[in-house]
């Protein structure tokens, strides 16, 4: 498996993946509709997409962008069901995070739904912490937010 950054030849991946995590929990939404239409505006606004890919198949996805000048957001990370449980979504996260980082980043944020046990999971592990709910009005599934100060960060 390899964390390759974006090229153009994924970006349908990158939008059949989300929208099939997206569907398989819950229902798409107008946020959902505009990041994944317009992927090109936000990799110009210095974000990027990472892919974990194994015999040219995408096996997982995230995407990272600035929403500040040094607040960063980590979203749409998808993996295909049947290769959960490789790491492929702990790879593409910890690639968005390390961007983030290399790019400025003090603070990374997120956005999710309790339910999705394994992203939670993956959040926690890198060293995300729960945080009161004081963002997400985009998305009506969101009950979750979560941040990462930089500074704590090891190595």
């Amino acid at each position: 498996m390899e964390i390759i950054k974006y090229q153009e030849k994924y970006k349908q991946d990158f939008i059949e993946l989300n929208t099939a995590w997206v569907e398989r929990f819950f229902v798409m939404e107008e946020e959902d509709r505009e990041i994944l239409s317009h992927v090109e505006e936000y990799l110009e606004k210095g974000g990027m997409i990472f892919f974990a890919v194994e015999d040219e198949k995408v096996l997982a996805t995230c995407m990272v962008y600035p929403t500040d000048s040094d607040v960063w957001e980590i979203c749409k990370l998808a993996a295909t069901g049947q290769h959960t449980g490789k790491g492929a979504g702990s790879a593409v996260f910890k690639a968005c995070m390390d961007y983030a980082v290399e790019h400025g980043a003090k603070k990374l944020t997120l956005i999710s739904n309790h339910i999705l046990k394994q992203a939670l999971h993956i959040y926690e592990k890198f060293g995300f912490r729960r945080v009161e709910l004081s963002r997400g009005d985009e998305y009506e599934r969101a009950d979750v937010q979560c941040e990462y100060i930089v500074s704590e960060m090891a190595g």
